[in-house]
């Protein structure tokens, strides 16, 4: 009787940790979710070279994980390629891109 109280237990424990880390990853997901559009305020600085606006700068900060993938996306890697797009990224504190 002890034998299946702990098999319970231990199955029990299990189950309430695998529901806990797929909440985390399902958290991870929504913070991490990625949209270009959000850079719209960077406009300004990428094209004409000016001081990125602070709101920029949010924005910057809060898609630097998405960066990388933007490179690659045929509509706005030209953009986060651009001289003045890394130079929005330096005044801004973003570390050049290691993609």
């Amino acid at each position: 009787m002890k034998l299946t109280g702990a098999i319970s237990m231990a199955f029990l424990i299990v189950l309430v940790l695998s529901l806990a880390l797929t909440n985390a990853a399902m958290e991870d997901e929504k913070v991490l979710s990625c949209n270009p559009k959000e850079l719209s305020p960077c406009s300004p600085a990428v094209k004409t070279g000016s001081k990125p606006s602070t709101e920029c700068c949010a924005m910057l900060k809060k898609e630097k994980p998405c960066l990388c993938g933007y490179v690659n996306d045929p509509v706005y890697g030209q953009y986060i390629k651009s001289k003045n797009a890394h130079k929005a990224f330096s005044a801004c504190g973003i570390p050049p891109l290691s993609c």
